[in-house]
């Protein structure tokens, strides 16, 4: 048959295949593994009718002697996902010969031809152990190969070979390799397993973590089975329990669907389970809504659950195998009393229970003794102890309110290296039994893309940063919360607030309230005193306090930091709620924390202190007025009186209390060049290096929709805006002042930026350039977060500052959000004194502070209607506001028309 007509048949029947095993598992006729053990046997198929074909195409000249097709790695596991490689080794008795390599060459061509990936190599049985004993790769795929055409009789030498030198060997050197990849390949993937966004295969507690149990299984047995693990008469004598096998087998199972449908989701061999795949795949897995938690949610919640699993598994099966293959541990009692008498001992140096007596189940104390002694003496505990802490796990649940069990965990809790030891108890299923209100965090995400980790995993992460700051590792990026932790007096219900801050979550509702109230539950069942238990639930009440108030609100308004400091009350609780801020925040990922944010928390921190110190009393309005004009009149006291009482002049009362003496004497000297040169417009930068921050000021005559056209100015320079002041002088001309950073939360500080930046502000406010088609030519977001929703939300608030009406708007982020808004809020015929800009991944949080046209507070109800319609109208996406226009969309065209 010609090779053409033979190509058109095997790709129809490639097509053909691929079709039915996906039809199938997409009607949930096949789960995902038997979808990939069903594809992989029907490529045999598929691969040794090509084999036939190339023999019959490729007559044989002379006596040369045949050659062994075999499936190697995966796909010698009998298992194939739809857009994976298949591995084959052409095995050949000595070197290859003419028509061998002919038919190695017609083959690979003919596969190329179908469109499949194919990883080949051509060894022969010498060359297979040598390329295997120099690397672990080679060694690894050998473990799995499987004959599909050719010389029996050559495989079955290839077998009887290798099976000789992995006795050789010996489980050792293919053990330590083993562990080896794994640690590089989690520290490529992600070393945690409960980020966000995991890699399903090659992530932590992912497929590649359960097929190395298999790979050292067999390496070790021969076994091709985990279930060939079960029961006395098996390989090691029973390592695994019936539980722990089905364990293995629903995790393959899950593990395997998620990556089939993945797979066919992407129409790629895509591994990463990014945001925008997740909602798809859990749709298409069937997980729908469930009381207050999402679809999306429970199928993320299952999977991390499901890693958690494969974590454990390894912790039980592989020192099992290790000791099967090596030998019992080298058991050491005596020697030391005082670990004897806490009923543990030495095996191969390291801690376990003490045999043959003392054992978990009977006395599960034993448990936290064991983690407290590995702390305080820096020993490991021995992995067939964390086997049977795993295998335990449940009996911890006797340990509730049992006295010395709190005092251990406590100390464990707030003790050295406490992220080490809370991990540990997480990952055997410690602390959700002993402390049972854990459980329901476990595996929770949050479906955005604030977060980089699971709940408990962040809770843990938190206690890691609190030793962090103890240890003064922090202290050039968190210089206040490194000092003043060391004078917090409530150390121990720091800590057991920063375990329960987020134990609400997922519950509905705000997990504050809800977390304070389980914190008065938790508090005495650990032991602690009844003032550490009010402290523990008013800090997981108000832990949120500090950041929205430092991110949200004007903290130059002196009923902002009275309002904290009338909460707080003390300066103790000051200290703890910074500390645990600081923690928070960077506990959820390395990206949220910057200089601005630094200096924004150290701001608010430092005036609730000094009033809670007594040491300002807020003096009237005008009294602090005229000191901040005395000030800067002293700053410019070389300047002619006229110049000095012409700039003292300029500034209503909102200008004089917004900035420092320093900064008033920066406007008046750019002011009177300004004015002396008759610019209508003057743009200023300076880079503010220590708060991460570029400040930009902007003199020009005001008009309505000035703000909006500087914001999206800033947006078309890439510019993200994280404040602003917006001021209104004596002489008619507007004087504002913006404070942006870049797209990776640093300084706006590259020269040839700064100065395009100018160059735009300018073009904008002239007219020169039309901002909506600039702004749509920004960078967009990458498309796997597109399917994170943030519904918009605007919230009025007449009560937290006695002079302006606050607008908080919830939203999701894009280039020129700030622009629509604003512009929004000057049609509809408002000031804006102020705007404090933050974002949560790809949520936008802008506040403003706005006035009427009267300078008086907006609080009649028909106008924050019209208001609130407008301000919806502008959280439109561009292509939504394009078709229907909206009051936000006219908004800014009669600022444009002003310009």
């Amino acid at each position: 048959m010609p090779r053409e007509q033979a190509l058109d048949l095997l790709r129809g029947q490639l097509g053909r295949i691929q079709a039915r095993v996906q039809d199938a598992f997409e009607a949930h006729q096949l789960s995902g593994l038997a979808a990939a053990r069903w594809l992989a046997a029907l490529m045999d198929g598929v691969v040794q009718a090509l084999h036939a074909y190339a023999l019959a195409m490729v007559p044989p000249r002379g006596a040369e002697p045949p050659f062994a097709l075999v499936a190697t790695g995966g796909y010698g596991r009998g298992v194939l996902a739809p857009h994976s490689d298949i591995d084959l080794l052409f095995l050949t008795r000595g070197e290859a010969g003419p028509r061998a390599q002919r038919l190695v060459e017609f083959l690979l061509y003919l596969l190329w031809d179908l469109g499949l990936k194919v990883g080949h190599a051509t060894r022969s049985v010498p060359a297979c152990l040598e390329a295997a004993g120099r690397d672990t790769t080679i060694l690894t795929a050998l473990v799995d190969a499987r004959l599909l055409a050719g010389d029996r009789a050559l495989f079955d030498e290839f077998q009887e070979a290798f099976a000789a030198m992995r006795r050789q060997q010996g489980l050792s050197p293919f053990l330590a390799a083993k562990r080896a990849e794994r640690a590089a390949r989690h520290a490529r993937y992600g070393d945690s397993p409960y980020l966000v966004e995991p890699n399903i295969k090659e992530g932590r507690g992912g497929l590649r973590d359960l097929q190395t149990l298999y790979w050292l299984a067999r390496y070790a047995f021969g076994t091709e089975r985990m279930p060939d693990l079960v029961g006395p008469d098996s390989p090691g004598g029973g390592l695994l329990t019936e539980h722990e096998a089905r364990a293995i087998r629903r995790a393959w199972n899950f593990l395997w669907t998620v990556r089939f449908h993945l797979h066919y989701v992407a129409g790629r061999a895509e591994e990463r389970l990014t945001f925008d795949f997740q909602p798809v795949v859990g749709a298409r897995m069937g997980y729908t809504p469930h009381g207050r938690q999402d679809g999306v949610e429970r199928f993320m919640k299952h999977l991390f659950l499901t890693v958690r699993d494969v974590l454990r598994l390894t912790r039980v099966l592989e020192p099992a195998i290790e000791r099967a293959a090596l030998g019992p541990p080298a058991r050491r009692r005596e020697g030391d009393a005082a670990l004897a008498g806490q009923g543990l001992a030495f095996a191969d140096g390291k801690l376990v229970a003490a045999p043959p007596n003392r054992d978990f189940s009977r006395e599960p104390v034993l448990m936290l003794r064991i983690l407290k002694a590995a702390r305080d003496r820096k020993l490991e505990i021995h992995p067939l102890a964390i086997r049977a802490m795993i295998r335990h796990a449940g009996h911890a649940a006797r340990l509730r309110g049992e006295e010395e069990a709190n005092r251990i965990f406590l100390d464990l809790l707030s003790g050295r290296d406490a992220a080490l030891w809370l991990r540990l108890m997480n990952e055997t299923g410690f602390l959700s039994r002993f402390l049972p209100e854990w459980a329901r965090i476990v595996g929770l995400m949050q479906f955005d893309t604030y977060h980089v980790f699971t709940v408990d995993e962040h809770t843990i992460e938190v206690i890691g940063v609190l030793q962090q700051l103890e240890r003064g590792e922090l202290a050039e990026i968190a210089p206040v919360a490194s000092e003043i932790i060391g004078h917090v007096q409530s150390r121990r219900a720091l800590y057991v607030a920063a375990l329960l801050h987020d134990i609400a979550k997922g519950r509905g509702g705000d997990h504050s309230e809800l977390g304070a109230r389980i914190a008065q539950e938790v508090c005495p069942r650990l032991g602690l005193s009844p003032e550490e238990t009010e402290t523990v639930s008013w800090l997981v009440l108000h832990h949120l306090l500090l950041s929205q108030t430092a991110f949200k609100r004007d903290i130059e308004d002196p009923k902002t930091i009275l309002d904290i400091a009338d909460l707080v009350q003390s300066p103790e609780r000051l200290r703890l709620l910074l500390v645990l801020t600081v923690a928070d925040m960077r506990g959820v990922g390395p990206k949220v924390w910057n200089g601005w944010k630094a200096t924004l928390l150290r701001e608010v921190y430092w005036r609730v202190a000094e009033v809670l110190a007594g040491g300002l009393s807020v003096p009237e309005r005008d009294v602090r007025v005229a000191r901040a004009r005395e000030a800067a009149a002293a700053l410019l006291a070389a300047w002619p009186e006229e110049d000095r009482e012409a700039f003292l002049g300029l500034g209503y009362p909102g200008y004089w209390l917004s900035f420092d003496p320093e900064t008033h004497a920066r406007h008046a000297a750019m002011i009177r060049e300004a004015e002396a040169a008759g610019a209508p417009l003057t743009v200023r930068t300076r880079v503010l290096e220590s708060r991460a921050v570029t400040e930009v000021t902007v003199y020009a005559a005001d008009h309505p929709g000035l703000f909006s056209r500087i914001a999206g100015a800033l947006a078309v320079a890439g510019a993200s805006i994280v404040d602003a002041r917006i001021h209104t002088l004596t002489n008619g001309m507007a004087l504002d002042t913006f404070w942006v950073q870049d797209a990776a939360g640093g300084a706006f500080d590259a020269p040839h930026r700064l100065a395009r930046l100018s160059v735009l502000i300018e073009q904008s406010l002239s007219g020169r350039i039309r901002l909506a088609e600039e702004i749509a030519k920004v960078r967009r977001e990458p498309a796997r977060l597109r399917a994170v929703t943030v519904p918009p939300r605007v919230v009025f608030d007449n009560h937290a500052s006695n002079t302006h009406t606050i607008i908080e708007v919830n939203a999701r982020d894009r280039p020129g959000l700030l622009h629509d808004v604003t512009a929004a809020i000057s049609a509809e015929g408002l000031q804006i004194a102020s705007a404090h800009v933050t974002t949560y991944g790809v949520r936008a949080v802008d506040v403003f502070y706005v006035k009427d046209v009267f300078g008086l507070k907006v609080e009649n109800e028909r106008r924050l209607a019209a208001l609130r319609r407008a301000i919806e109208a502008a959280l439109a996406p561009p292509s939504e506001a394009a078709a229907g226009g909206g009051e936000a969309a006219a908004g800014s065209r009669a600022a444009a028309a002003l310009a």
